[in-house]
């Protein structure tokens, strides 16, 4: 068992770095205060093909696989780039997974090269604000006229919805009371986003992550084309929950970058300040903390690699991308919080980053899935314990 990255893997890892490092602390910080969508970044990867990693190669992609995905988000994140990078590129790496695996050939050839050539970005519309993760119970509806379908209702916590061109979008086309299983009924679309016609965008004012932006949005009959339709109609919660594990992986890798991204800051600041005349790195009470940091931040690296590369060969992943996500999430919050506490009152203030890096932990501990929900699923499915819900 071999735990090294391949040669071809490190090559992924120090190109992204390199891609990164034209980016700097200011342009972030820059970011973090003003908003605004990081396009020069988004384009960046754009160019060097870096945003269909995942995409078969016949359909503009590179063909890689989930771990090498990982690997990217990893470090882009950890550059500095914080989760706000990883955003802004997020749904590229894996959003589009339904299409690459259920849609026809003709949707597979319109739909996936403009995406893997950031001609095109998109949004991720499945989160409602009465349902939350009881994505059965969704009540945005899509009725069929002719060749279009008809779309009325709300999503929220959009990412990216005011800037993307395209929605991966799950409705309802049966209303659930005419369903014998609560997860029939439900079509998947990848279409237009009909910003400021039959489609209000309202941007939400939240704790971190300014540039990439955060959304209700409320459809009024927008029309969407039986050909924008993914799969059978009535089947788009299956189509949904194939990608479901590859992102719990990909948010288990970002939050693993986020906490290295703190955790070098933290010790770099702990060799250089000195405190009554000693470094406060020679300080047990500093040296501890980082050094389980850094031991639950690898033990995190682990499972998501594991999880990645299950994935990426056919392996049922639940467990492990569960594990991924939550023990990621996990050893983010615990370094970013421990870098804070080591740069003192300087932890505090913006020019030292680590209260942004504080502040985007919340970001993969919250979403898209609680860490209270992962201990349930484990429970049940790993355990064996009743459904507690």
């Amino acid at each position: 068992m071999d735990f090294r990255l391949s040669e071809d893997q490190e090559t992924i890892r120090e190109t992204i770095l390199g891609i990164c490092s034209r980016f700097d602390d200011a342009y972030w910080l820059k970011k973090d205060k003003e908003g605004g969508f990081p396009s020069d970044f988004y384009d960046a990867f754009a160019k060097d093909g870096w945003l269909g990693i995942c995409i078969p190669e016949e359909y503009g992609g590179s063909g890689l696989g989930i771990t090498e995905a990982c690997i990217m988000m990893q470090a882009v994140v950890e550059s500095g780039a914080g989760i706000s990078g990883a955003s802004a590129i997020h749904i590229n790496i894996f959003g589009l997974n339904p299409v690459v695996v259920y849609a026809n050939d003709e949707q597979r050839k319109r739909m996936l090269p403009p995406i893997a050539k950031g001609e095109v970005k998109a949004c991720f519309g499945v989160t409602e604000p009465n349902t939350g993760l009881n994505t059965t119970q969704l009540k945005t509806r899509a009725v069929r006229k002719g060749d279009k379908y008809i779309v009325d209702g709300q999503k929220v916590w959009i990412s990216t919805a005011q800037v993307a061109d395209k929605i991966l979008l799950l409705a309802r086309t049966t209303p659930l009371e005419e369903v014998k299983n609560p997860v029939d009924g439900l079509s998947l679309f990848y279409t237009d986003l009909d910003r400021g016609g039959r489609t209000a965008v309202r941007e939400i004012e939240k704790m971190g992550r300014k540039s990439v932006d955060s959304n209700e949005l409320f459809f009024d009959g927008l029309e969407v084309p039986v050909e924008d339709r993914i799969g059978e109609e009535g089947k788009g919660f299956r189509y949904i929950l194939h990608g479901l594990n590859p992102e719990r992986a990909l948010l288990g890798a970002e939050a693993v970058g986020l906490g290295i991204a703190a955790l070098n800051r933290a010790t770099a600041y702990a060799k250089e300040r000195v405190v009554f005349n000693r470094p406060i790195g020679m300080n047990q009470g500093v040296q501890h903390p980082l050094a389980k940091n850094w031991m639950e931040l690898e033990a995190a690296r682990l499972m998501v690699m594991q999880a990645a590369w299950q994935y990426d060969n056919d392996i049922p992943c639940g467990a492990a991308a569960n594990a991924a996500k939550y023990l990621g999430a996990e050893a983010c919050r615990e370094a970013c919080q421990t870098a804070m506490m080591t740069h003192g009152g300087f932890g505090y203030a913006k020019e030292y980053h680590v209260e942004r890096l504080v502040r985007e932990s919340f970001v993969p501990w919250i979403a898209p899935v609680s860490p209270n929900m992962i201990l349930c699923y484990i429970a049940e499915k790993v355990l064996g314990l009743p459904k507690s819900y």
